[in-house]
C-alpha cells in the first residue's frame, strides 16, 4: 500500500492544480466573451477536460500513435494550453483592474476634497488679513476718540491722518469705529467658518484613506513598482505573465508525473516471474546437436543419495518461494507460482519418505 501513496499524492496535486486553472481559465473566458457566456463556460469547460485527456493519451500510446495523429495532438495540447494561459490572464487582470478603478477613483476624489481644501486656506489667509486692518483700524480710532483737545484719524479712502477738533468729527469718527468693530466680528466669524470647513475636510480624508481597502491591496505592487523604478501597468504585466506560465504548463506536468507514477507500480505484461528447473528436471533433459531437448535414460541411485539431493532441491525450492512472495507480481499471478513451488516441495517430501525418485 505505500508504494500507491506518492503517486496518488501526485494525482492529487495535478486535479487541484488542472481544476482551479479551468476554473480560473473559463472564469475569465466568460468575462471575454461577456454576450454568451454560458456557451463560453461550456466550451472552454470541455476544452479543458480533453486537455488533460490528450496529455495522458499522448504519454500512454506515444509509441503506439501515428506521427500524423501524434503531431496533431501535441499542437493541440500546446494551443490549448496558451488558450488556458489567455483565460487565467483575463481573469487575474480583470481583478487587477477592478482594484485598480476603486483605487483611481478613490484617488480623484481625494484630489477634489484637495483642491477645495486649498480654496478655504487661501480665503482664510484673506480673512486674516482682513482682520488684521480691522484691528488696527478699530485701534486708532479708539485713541482719536480718547484726546479730548483734539480728535486725528487715518481717511479710509485717502489713507492720511487727519487731525481735527469739529464734534461732528468725532460723531463720524464714532459711527466708523462701529462700522470697523462690526466688520472685524463679521471676519472673525468667517474665519471660524472656514476653519471649520477645513476640518470637516481633513475628517473626510482621514475616513476615505482608513477605508481604502484598494489602496491596502495594491500597496505591495506600489513598493515593488518603486524598488524597481518601473510603472504600475508594467509590474502586473510581468507578474501575470510569470503565473501564467507556470499554472497550466505546471498541471500538465503533474498530470504526465502522475500517469507515469502509476506505470511504474504496475506490473508489466514481460516482466512475469519466471520459473527456474529444479535439479530433476535439468537432469533429465540435454540439449543435441540440432538443439532438440531429449529425455535421458533412467539413472539408478541409491536410497542416500537421493535423499540428500531432495533435502538440497527442497532448500533451493523454498528460497524460490521466499522471492516468488516478495516479487512485485500481481498477487493472483503470484500466489500461482508460490503453489506451484509448494507442490513441488510437497513432492520431494514425499519422495523422501517413499525413498525412492520418479523421473
Amino acid at each position: 500500500m505505500k508504494k500507491y501513496i506518492f503517486p496518488i499524492i501526485i494525482a492529487l496535486s495535478a486535479l487541484s492544480v488542472s481544476a482551479s486553472a479551468a476554473f480560473y481559465s473559463v472564469y475569465g473566458l466568460s468575462k471575454l466573451f461577456a454576450g454568451a457566456s454560458l456557451q463560453v463556460i461550456i466550451m472552454a469547460g470541455s476544452l479543458e477536460v480533453a486537455k488533460l485527456v490528450t496529455a495522458s493519451l499522448l504519454y500512454q500510446y506515444w509509441k503506439k500513435l501515428n506521427l500524423l495523429l501524434k503531431t496533431y495532438l501535441t499542437l493541440a495540447c500546446v494551443v490549448l494550453m496558451f488558450i488556458t494561459s489567455a483565460g487565467i490572464y483575463g481573469f487575474l487582470s480583470g481583478a487587477y483592474q477592478s482594484t485598480a478603478t476603486q483605487s483611481e477613483i478613490l484617488g480623484k476624489e481625494l484630489a477634489v476634497i484637495e483642491m477645495k481644501r486649498t480654496r478655504f486656506e487661501e480665503k482664510k489667509d484673506e480673512l486674516k488679513i482682513e482682520k488684521i486692518q480691522l484691528n488696527t483700524s478699530v485701534n486708532d480710532l479708539r485713541m482719536s476718540l480718547s484726546n479730548p483737545s483734539q480728535v486725528q484719524y487715518v481717511d479710509r479712502e485717502s489713507g492720511q491722518l487727519i487731525t481735527t477738533t469739529s464734534s461732528s468729527a468725532r460723531r463720524a469718527l464714532k459711527k466708523e469705529l462701529d462700522i470697523a468693530v462690526k466688520d472685524r466680528d463679521t471676519v472673525a466669524i468667517q474665519i471660524e467658518a472656514v476653519t471649520d470647513s477645513i476640518s470637516k475636510l481633513d475628517i473626510e480624508v482621514l475616513n476615505k484613506e482608513t477605508n481604502n481597502e484598494a489602496e491596502r491591496e495594491l500597496g505591495p505592487l506600489k513598493y515593488i513598482s518603486e524598488l524597481t523604478g518601473k510603472p504600475m501597468s508594467s509590474v502586473i504585466n510581468w507578474l501575470l505573465m510569470l503565473i501564467i506560465f507556470v499554472f497550466d504548463p505546471l498541471a500538465i506536468s503533474l498530470v504526465v508525473a502522475a500517469n507515469f507514477a502509476f506505470n511504474r507500480i504496475k506490473p508489466k505484461e514481460n516482466e512475469l516471474y519466471v520459473k527456474q528447473e529444479n535439479w530433476i528436471d535439468r537432469n533429465q533433459k540435454k540439449k543435441t546437436k540440432e538443439g532438440v531437448v531429449v529425455n535421458q535414460p533412467k539413472k539408478e541411485t541409491t536410497p542416500k543419495n537421493t535423499k540428500s539431493s531432495n533435502r538440497e532441491a527442497i532448500k533451493k525450492l523454498e528460497i524460490e518461494k521466499t522471492k516468488a512472495s516478495e516479487s512485485g507480481l500481481i498477487e493472483k499471478r503470484r500466489n500461482e507460482e508460490m503453489d506451484n513451488i509448494q507442490s513441488k516441495i510437497d513432492q520431494l517430501k514425499k519422495e523422501d519418505d517413499d525413498k525412492t525418485i520418479t523421473y
